[in-house]
């Protein structure tokens, strides 16, 4: 071999030993002691570099055994970092690494209390010398990585800063880049899976362009817990979390080669278990779920597509306080955002230490004007990574747009396409009125289609909900916001009416038992300013049931009201095409002062300034335009009472009906009116003409008619002023009242039938002449009173003529003068050895026996042979035999009328009368107690408190019975009963003539023997 050959191949041998000796030993030595010198002297905590190994001839190289910090709690560190450079670097002018892997990286990311980073200490390094200002921007490093891997990665990060500190880990952390690039138009694939505190995960998958700076994939969050974030939320919201977990999915589009561009696609977000409470722990809304899918976001349009929300189980709290503000706003208003610590001054961060360098101290020169963070970042950059990452920033041109003249804010267009809402509660309380009001709303679905932010297209709206224990409510149809108008269809179904109770009380003394509101309403909102819109359709109000509360009696009430044909138009009309009421009731009582049950339910109200002005606003309102085009009453009732008279004077009215034709303040029309009832069961009553209930003065022509009146109910009036009372009769009146223009005139038909009066009574308004004379000179042929009453005058002087008055008395005078009274006729039990004058009654009862029953089919026999004669029914009661047992009676009433105000309270549906209820045995000893005091008016005697549950009953029981059976009250009503049952027995099973059977004042006899009660019957005739 030629000695220069071998020459050559002896150094290429020593060229290779030198090679890899170098490559493989004293490079990578030499290179971590630099490094491990290098970080020794910039870290301000300990910092080590295990290893570095360089293959020479692949050019693989690996860092093994980094950490920063002390042993056991290192700051950042990781167990690998390799890297594989390709040689075409060397002839491609460009770093091209063929794979870098990261193995086992562990970061703590901690910011203290003063916001302070801890890897922002990590590093004492120079400042870095500032650009200048005309340098023109460089060209990015060109740089190609074929692959990048993180595998078993974590990251622990804390927050201080908040309150409650923020503390959580991911772990496992993995990452994955392929072809990541910064020359032009190259892109990465890239791969991110990450799992966060409480199992929440990160999925993060895509392509992403370095030159310029793009990227597009798909983002996954799942199972995310809010309570680890909320810290961020509770020190600015006065909100603490009791559950709630998210979950977020989105194909997302990211370009900042311009401007930042950013379109998510098929967005959808889940959020459920949520849960909130206030700070002392009152809950304030729940929610079960809440997803959000087909959802599309635009940035630079800013603009979101939402395509379909689905929520269900949400419950929400809300109350106004006692000052008219809701709890939620004031619950915000007091709240005060949680103020961190105040941050140390750049130049207190940046004091040197004693073993600092003397040119680490250029950072406390006055000119370092930068925040505490930015300045740490970019002074732990080590130079060649800092122009690395410049070059990866956007064009300078791009940066320096938002210092520009700022632009009017475009406003954000968000779209939902379809909503439902389903299974919401909300429960509201109402603390300002004296008496709280609780509501509960729910369930309650929501339907919306095509909301649009714009405003300006219609979207479409459903609601159904329920309110209360019974109440439906829905509602649909568009709805536009600008300008807001609305076409909505509202039903509703039994809305209970005494959520108003509370609002009600400050203004009348009246308790709302019941009552129920239906509706099927057309509203049509045309505007906010001003105010427009119309309501059509109709609405009943059913079982409404009124109590005075000052005597605990029945005020008003119905079966039910019908609005028909409703239209109303805000500020100009309203229509009701017909009225319909079926059973109202109504009473009505004169009492002692003269003062009336209506006036004394009234509170009067401290006037308003705005009344004591009177008119300082100038204008006047246009007054509403009222049509109603008919009122019809079905079996009406009411009660009337005087009680100024002794004894208290009360009848009532039954079946009344009727219709009362259009009422229209707009066109003076008078209405007609046509109404029947009945006074006391048999007298028919009728009021027949026409009037104008707006102009009554104006043009008036009602005609009255009462037929058969019992005169023995007016009893009261007789002994007031005429100083006897009523043993019989019957009274008929005719009026006719007509007024035109404020002129009236009156022809009134008084006919008495069969007057007689009965013992005299003491009273200081009575008349000072004969009365019985002057009955009996009034009294024609036939036993009856006619009397005319024409009456005429202004209204507003009235001049009465009594002259036609006092002639036609006269007339009667000179007739009756020579005519005998009337006779009783013997003998009309026809021969029989029965006792047919007399009804014997059971105790306490009013039910007429097999016996009595018979006597009564043989006594109508006798009279529909005698036509003429007139029969007296005479009722009579017995204390001593009927008022132990109408005690108990009395009592087992109070029983059920108690137990059915129990109910009503209870909102539990009850039937139309209280006599219908069966009090249950268990109950009565409670319901005994508040009987006995209201009876009574005083508390059990204290010795009672020894004796045994059931003797105490029974002694408050007895107590009160003793209290009744010797009621007069109770014993005339009874002799009321049995001489009604007797009349109702002739007139309905007999057939007989109830104009032929007459009603006379009641008596108090004796018992028979065996405690029965005979009651009295007398004959008259025409």
């Amino acid at each position: 071999m030629p000695k220069g050959l071998k020459r050559a191949i002896g150094a290429i041998l020593l060229l290779f030993l030198f090679y890899c000796l170098l490559g493989f030993l004293i490079l990578p030595g030499v290179a971590l002691r630099v490094a491990n010198q290098q970080l020794a002297q910039y870290a301000t905590v300990p910092a080590t570099l295990e290893r570095i190994e360089l293959n020479p001839f692949t050019l693989k190289l690996t860092l093994w055994g980094l950490k920063l910090g002390q042993d056991g709690e290192e700051q950042v560190r990781f167990r690998r970092l390799y890297a594989n450079l390709e040689l075409d670097s060397l002839w491609k002018r460009r770093l091209h690494l063929a794979d870098v892997e990261l193995d086992a990286p562990h970061t703590e990311l901690l910011f203290a209390e003063n916001g302070t980073l801890n890897l922002s200490q990590l590093f004492k390094l120079p400042p870095s010398e500032p650009a200048p200002a005309n340098e023109e921007p460089s060209q990015p490093f060109p740089l190609r990585i074929d692959r990048i891997r993180l595998a078993e990665g974590s990251l622990h990060f804390q927050d201080r800063r908040p309150s409650e500190p923020v503390d959580f880990v991911f772990n496992p952390l993995g990452f994955e880049l392929h072809n990541l690039s910064t020359l032009p138009e190259d892109g990465a694939k890239m791969t991110l899976i990450a799992t966060g505190p409480h199992g929440g995960k990160l999925d993060w998958e895509g392509d992403l362009s370095i030159v310029p700076l793009t990227s597009k994939g798909s983002l996954k969050v799942r199972d995310i817990p809010l309570k680890a974030w909320w810290p961020y939320v509770r020190d600015n919201a006065p909100l603490n979390l009791e559950n709630g977990v998210l979950g977020l999915s989105a194909e997302y589009r990211l370009d900042l080669s311009k401007d930042t561009q950013l379109l998510l696609e098929k967005t959808a977000l889940n959020l459920r278990d949520f849960s909130i409470k206030t700070p002392d722990g009152k809950p304030l809304a729940k929610l079960a779920t809440l997803d959000v899918a087909d959802t599309t976001l635009d940035l630079a349009k800013q603009e979101v597509v939402v395509g379909q929300i689905r929520s269900q189980g949400l419950e929400a709290w809300a109350a106004r306080e006692k000052d008219g503000q809701l709890d939620w706003q004031k619950l915000f208003a007091n709240f005060k955002p949680y103020k961190r610590p105040e941050e140390p001054t750049p130049q207190a961060q940046a004091k040197p230490t004693p073993e600092a360098k003397p040119e680490l101290a250029a950072s406390d020169k006055p000119a370092a004007t930068k925040s505490e963070t930015a300045t740490a970042v970019a002074d732990t950059q080590p130079a060649a990574s800092a122009e690395v990452a410049n070059t990866a920033q956007p064009p300078a041109p791009t940066e320096a747009k938002p210092a520009a003249a700022p632009q009017p804010a475009k406003e954000w267009h968000v779209v939902l396409r379809d909503t439902q809402l389903r299974g919401y509660k909300a429960h509201l309380a109402d603390r300002a009125p004296a008496k709280p009001v609780n509501l509960e709303v729910g369930p309650l679905d929501l339907d919306m289609q095509d909301f649009d932010s714009l405003r300006t297209t219609p979207f479409k709206l459903k609601l159904k909900t329920g309110l209360g224990q019974h109440g439906q409510i829905d509602a649909s149809g568009q709805v536009i916001l600008s300008p807001v108008s609305a076409k909505l269809k509202v039903a509703t179904r039994d809305i209970d009416l005494r959520v108003a109770q509370a609002y009600i009380d400050p203004f009348i003394r009246l308790e709302l038992r019941s009552g129920l509101l239906a509706s099927d309403l057309d509203v049509d909102l045309k505007g906010t300013e001003p105010l427009a819109f119309g309501v059509t359709g109709s609405a009943q109000v059913t079982q409404l049931h009124t109590l005075d509360t000052i005597k605990t009696r029945d005020f008003v009430k119905w079966t039910k009201l019908t609005l028909d044909g409703l239209a109303y138009k805000h500020g100009d009309s309203l229509v009701i095409q017909a009225i319909s009421l079926e059973e109202p009731y109504a009473r009505f009582i004169i009492n002692e002062d003269r003062s009336t049950n209506v006036s004394e339910l009234i509170i009067p109200q401290p006037e308003s300034s705005s009344a004591t002005k009177g008119g300082s606003s100038g204008g006047e309102s246009k007054p509403l335009g009222i049509r109603i085009g008919g009122v019809k009453i079905n079996n009406g009732s009411a009660n009337f009472a005087d009680l100024t008279l002794r004894p208290d004077f009360a009848t009532a009215i039954q079946q009344l009906g009727g219709a009362i034709g259009t009422i229209d303040n707009r066109n003076p029309a008078p209405a007609s009116v046509d109404v029947k009832g009945k006074v006391d069961k048999y007298a028919p009553v009728t009021i027949k003409g026409s009037l104008n209930p707006f102009s009554p003065l104006e043009k008036l022509d009602i005609a009255t008619s009462f037929k058969r009146v019992e005169l023995t109910t007016l009893t009261p009036y007789s002994g007031k002023f005429a100083g006897y009372r009523i043993r019989k009769g019957r009274l008929n009146l005719d009026l006719h009242y007509q007024i035109t223009q404020g002129k009236l005139k009156a022809d009134n038909k008084v006919l008495v039938e069969h007057l007689q009066l009965g013992e005299k009574v003491d009273s200081p308004d009575a008349v000072d002449l004969p009365v019985k004379l002057a009955v009996a000179l009034l009294k024609d042929a036939n036993g009856n009173i006619d009397i005319q009453l024409p009456v005429e005058g202004d209204l507003n002087n009235p001049q009465f003529s009594v002259m036609p008055i006092v002639w036609q008395t006269l007339r009667n005078l000179v007739v009756r003068a020579v005519q005998a009274p009337f006779k009783f006729i013997a003998g009309l039990a026809g021969g029989g050895e029965e006792d047919l004058g007399s009804v014997v009654f059971a105790p306490g009862s009013s039910e007429l026996d097999s016996a009595a029953q018979a006597n009564l089919d043989k006594l109508v026999g006798a009279l529909k042979q005698r036509p003429a004669l007139r029969l007296e029914v005479e009722g009579v009661s017995a204390a001593a035999s009927d008022g132990p047992l109408l005690a108990d009676k009395r009592l087992q009433e109070e029983y059920r009328k108690n137990y059915y105000s129990m109910l009503q309270r209870r909102g539990d549906k009850v039937p139309s009368d209280a006599s219908k209820l069966e009090v249950p045995e268990d109950l009565q000893p409670a319901l005994l107690e508040g009987i006995y005091r209201t009876r009574l008016k005083t508390q059990p005697p204290a010795e009672w408190q020894k004796l045994s549950k059931d003797e105490r009953s029974a002694k408050m029981r007895q107590a009160v019975l003793d209290s009744w059976s010797d009621s007069q009250l109770l014993l005339r009503k009874l002799g009321q009963e049995r001489a009604t049952q007797i009349k109702d027995y002739l007139v309905s099973k007999g057939g007989l003539g109830d104009d032929r059977v007459y009603l006379i004042d009641v008596s108090f006899g004796e018992a028979e023997n065996g405690g029965k009660v005979a009651t009295q019957l007398h004959l008259d005739s025409e």
